[in-house]
């Protein structure tokens, strides 16, 4: 199985978790020009970007932290665009969630980083 496909299936675990868990799905992956980000949710009043990340054992690191400064920079970029381009307004209340699943275990951080802002 290529990484796309077996990605593109993790997505779609923690989308189901996710939904489970009261989240409403909007969208899976979303893509433009800056980049991608695997779930747009909503939880509440909340607009929530998820980034999911998968390890199959401890030995391939740790999956949040494979969220690093670039990642979340980047997920802000796509996240700024999305908005921009669905016509969401600057006083919509914004998360960014990451969905670990770690051998075989699944792990939702909610806030797990803040918005990182162009400067």
């Amino acid at each position: 199985m290529n990484n796309r496909k077996q990605g593109n299936g993790f997505e779609q675990i923690a989308a189901e978790f996710l939904q489970r868990q009261g989240l409403e799905i909007i969208q899976l992956n979303f893509y433009c020009k800056m980049g991608e980000v695997d779930i747009i949710a909503k939880d509440g009043s909340y607009l929530v970007f998820v980034e999911v990340k998968y390890r199959k054992s401890p030995k391939a690191g740790n999956a949040v932290a494979a969220v690093n400064f670039h990642k979340m920079k980047k997920i802000s970029r796509v996240a700024d665009f999305y908005m921009y381009s669905r016509k969401y307004g600057s006083d919509t209340n914004v998360r960014f969630d990451i969905v670990a699943i770690e051998a075989g275990r699944l792990y939702h951080y909610k806030n797990a980083f803040e918005y990182i802002p162009v400067f």
